[in-house]
């Protein structure tokens, strides 16, 4: 019983942190957490559902449609090799969200992590090639490292976002090595990717 109660929280938390789902809640946390929250309706709509729409609306239908024409097994991608396409759709996908949140000036941050997401997701395809890498536990570095920039910032409020991240990157790790998906050196290898690239891009792009 305690096995089963493990499995499934180590499974749902797998997917309510899944890198296909994180740019949700980036749109939240900037548009109340941060100065995007003072943007008019019309710009929160219109960068909101950019992010959305090319970092989980598109990638979404590249799987399911890879999947369709028989290109992937199975939808949840375990398999090493077929992971390569995925991604590079995913990284296509997050450069040209970048290239349309560029039309908002003052958004110049959300345009570099777009940019950090679209390096994050090529790091992850040229190590696929050769080895397995957490893409869980890139997306929570890059989350992590984000959150961080934000902070040194000054934008102190979001410190409580900083630490429940970094537990939650805790958690997940824990949870991927659970169900036997990676292998320590992968989540270690995986986070800390995504967090390097992010705070490169965001510093110095």
């Amino acid at each position: 019983m305690k096995k089963n109660y493990l499995t499934i929280s180590a499974r749902a938390l797998s997917m309510a942190l899944h890198p296909l789902i994180l740019p949700l809640y980036l749109v939240a946390m900037l548009f109340t957490q941060t100065a995007f929250s003072v943007f008019s309706t019309g710009v929160k709509w219109y960068l909101g559902g950019s992010v959305v729409l090319y970092g989980t609306v598109i990638p979404i239908l590249a799987i399911l449609i890879l999947y369709k024409i028989g290109w992937l097994k199975d939808l949840h991608i375990h398999t090493r090799k077929e992971r390569v396409l995925p991604l590079l759709i995913g990284a296509i996908a997050y450069m040209v969200c970048a290239l349309v949140v560029a039309k908002v000036p003052q958004a110049a941050f959300l345009r570099k992590f777009m940019v950090a997401a679209a390096l994050c997701e090529l790091f992850c395809m040229v190590l696929t090639i050769e080895w397995k890498v957490s893409l869980h536990l890139t997306g929570m570095g890059a989350a992590v490292a984000m959150l961080f920039v934000l902070n040194s910032l000054g934008m102190i409020q979001l410190f409580p976002w900083l630490l429940g991240t970094i537990v939650a990157a805790g958690l997940l790790g824990s949870a991927r090595l659970y169900l036997g998906r990676h292998c320590p050196m992968q989540v270690l290898v995986g986070f800390a990717g995504g967090a390097i690239l992010t705070w490169i891009a965001l510093f110095w792009l």
